[in-house]
């Protein structure tokens, strides 16, 4: 039989899923191929619009080879799983005269254990759920969570807990899950023939396609803990998140808190010699953090290096004792055995990792108004990490809107480890062969920006208020608010509101509520997704938040025609890793500012302009308060990051603008 072209396929996919095919998802879904055929990797970027899930998983397919496909975010996996992946299987069955499997596979702690859930909680924290006088009612909203738990224990097929409507709070799911290190494991456990996690992963083991999260591909490929199946093709979507998933995984931290934890769950099954030496270290280190400031330790304090040490040491002699003693008063000893172990071992590794003093590990202190202090190590760079785990023995493709900043890929290209782009460099199928910063040949990559079907520049204005004074450390900017209220009031609200800390967005919206009659929604006031709900369902309301409102919004149509930025969203000064990223770049002679504080603001930049220009009907205003962004050298790369909008700092251009895109909306919405 003749092998069905990609065009066919991408063809009969568009059509299955009701889209149109466009110019750019054509070149995505070719360049992917060539890709997997000469075993190279590269990096797409794929403007909103263009279709991009389609422009990998139809080549993908089309291979017959196992794929895993990693995302940031749950949105994206329900996506794939539950439409995308389901409509394109179908429509390409009667071409490739196959059905591919698919699955979806997360860490075991997203699962409900239903041995912790038929067994009970090996811990003190289980005490006082429930009114012991009242039988099983419930006394708190945790009780009342259990119980709507074990309901659903009895309904659900998969056990996800991301298919629990609506939620629960996490420390009532931490009562009926388990880490890998908690889990007993499936031979050992009486429930494991019917366990939710195990079940999860055969699935994936038989499936062609597996849709994970980035979390668990960082464990599988960093920790060298295989949890995914073997794979041909590895496709990394919203790539520009995997850098901070992965430095998040590769976290570690100890707290007074899970420290004496680990202490209680161990002195139920050692001997008291053993817990109480365990015990002494907790102490020292707990008096030490009730000290800590906030900061960078460049040095390890000799007082912090001895405590770390006899933690180390206590713990170290924990684990050889829980490994040989055995306790059969205790009801379900081996359970209450494998959570004992879990605390312990993390406070082992974590003090070894910090007494050890790795030269690539960064070490703070962090202070929390709720949770109070933390020792945190990370490493400098996962660069290295990222290209000698990920980037061998399969194809790798990274796709994202955002991976060219600055105006090409080179920025992102470094923090995943590859070389830079060489110009004049022969090219070779799936691109050139990029020089390594070491003079080694690096992983054969190249970049591609398949564009976006979107007009931005006459869909789009960026509007820059060069008048206004630049944002300082104070807390209040008086004539940003000002600004901040003209702009809303000529968009007649419609405003997504976007601040680069919480405070800032409390201030705001206090401000305007107080000067406005348009609704004003402030993020944590209700949860994320009733908030964008209630944003997308009435026109006039603006939302005003933070971090994860510039990158989670989609809300095409009038009720989100002006995206405004407090400030250029740079790291906080105070930040220890980021502060340490950019002293290392600058000790090799680099540029430490452009090359971590610049990129990171471009990244979240051109995130939240996205947000504006969601659908080709959408037209709208990004306002960035922040004169830097017109006058600082560093203004055109931050511009170069974002969408091609057509640029003023006319102030009052903008008022019209906005004033007639209002008209045009309140038009059609009462007609």
């Amino acid at each position: 039989m003749t092998k069905p072209s990609l065009s066919d396929l991408l063809h009969a996919a568009v059509t299955a899923v009701g889209g149109t095919e466009r110019p750019g998802q054509i070149a995505m879904a070719e360049a992917v191929a060539e890709a997997v055929d000469d075993g190279s990797h590269l990096l797409v970027q794929a403007g909103t619009g263009t279709g991009k899930s389609l422009g990998y998983l139809v080549p993908a397919l089309a291979q017959g080879q196992p794929v895993v496909v990693a995302t940031a975010t749950l949105a994206l996996q329900r996506q794939l799983v539950e439409r995308d992946l389901p409509r394109t299987v179908e429509a390409l069955h009667p071409l490739l005269r196959r059905r591919p499997e698919y699955a979806m596979l997360k860490g075991r702690s997203n699962y409900l254990c239903l041995h912790r859930l038929h067994e009970g909680v090996p811990q003190e924290e289980e005490e006082g759920l429930f009114d012991v006088f009242k039988s099983a009612t419930p006394t708190s909203k945790l009780g009342k969570d259990l119980l709507r738990l074990r309901d659903w224990a009895q309904e659900t097929e998969t056990g996800d807990r991301d298919g629990l409507t609506p939620g629960v709070s996490d420390r009532a799911w931490a009562q009926v899950s388990v880490t890998s290190r908690e889990c007993l494991s499936a031979a050992k456990c009486a429930y494991g023939a019917e366990c939710f996690a195990e079940a999860a992963r055969e699935r994936a083991k038989l499936a062609e396609v597996v849709v994970t999260n980035h979390a668990l591909l960082a464990i599988d490929a960093i920790e060298g803990a295989p949890v995914l199946p073997e794979h041909e093709l590895l496709v990394i979507d919203e790539a520009h998140e995997l850098v901070s998933r992965v430095t998040g995984a590769t976290t570690g931290e100890l707290t007074p808190g899970s420290v004496n934890r680990a202490v209680r769950r161990a002195a139920k099954l050692v001997d008291e010699k053993v817990a109480d030496d365990l015990q002494t270290a907790a102490e020292s280190f707990e008096r030490l953090m009730e000290l800590a400031l906030p900061g960078r330790l460049e040095e390890i304090p000799e007082d912090l290096g001895y405590a770390l040490s006899a933690l180390r040491d206590a713990a170290r002699t924990v684990l050889t004792a829980l490994g040989n003693t055995r306790d059969k008063s205790l009801a379900d000893e081996d359970a209450v055995r494998r959570q004992a172990v879990a605390s312990v071992e993390n406070v082992h590794a974590v003090a070894e990792r910090i007494v050890a003093g790795a030269e690539d590990d960064v070490i703070w202190y962090e202070r929390h108004d709720r949770f109070g202090a933390s020792l945190r190590v990370a490493p400098l760079s996962v660069a290295g990490l990222l290209r000698e785990k990920l980037f061998t023995d399969r194809s790798v493709i990274l796709t994202s809107a955002t991976l060219k900043l600055g105006g090409d890929f080179n920025g992102v290209g470094a923090s995943l480890g590859l070389g830079p782009e060489s110009p004049g460099v022969p090219e070779l199928p799936g691109g050139p062969r990029q020089a390594d910063p070491n003079g080694e040949d690096g992983p054969r990559w190249r970049g591609l920006d398949v564009g976006s079907p979107f007009d931005y520049r006459k869909q789009g204005i960026l509007y820059v208020a060069r008048h206004l004074s630049p944002p300082g450390r104070e807390s209040s900017r008086t004539d940003m608010l000002g600004e901040l209220a003209e702009l809303v009031s000529a968009a007649g609200g419609r405003t997504l509101g976007l601040f680069s800390s919480m405070r800032a967005a409390q201030g705001a919206a206090e401000t305007l509520r107080a000067e406005l009659e348009v609704p004003i929604l402030l993020q944590g006031e209700e949860t994320l997704g009733e908030l964008i709900r209630r944003f997308a369902e009435d026109p006039r309301t603006c939302l005003f938040g933070t971090l994860s409102l510039w990158q989670g919004v989609d809300v095409p149509g009038a009720s989100c025609q002006l995206v405004v930025m407090d400030r250029i969203p740079f790291p906080r000064p105070d930040d220890p890793l980021m502060g340490a990223r950019q002293k290392a770049e600058e000790e090799k002679g680099g540029n430490g500012f452009m090359a971590v504080a610049a990129t990171h603001a471009a990244l979240l930049m051109a995130q939240g302009a996205g947000r504006l220009i969601r659908a080709s009907g959408d037209r709208g205003v990004v306002a960035v308060l922040d004169p830097r962004l017109a006058t600082a050298r560093y203004g055109g790369f931050l511009r170069a990051s974002m969408p091609d909008f057509w640029c003023t700092t006319d102030r009052n251009q903008v008022r019209r603008s906005l004033a007639a895109i209002d008209a045009a909306a309140t038009g059609d919405e009462e007609g």
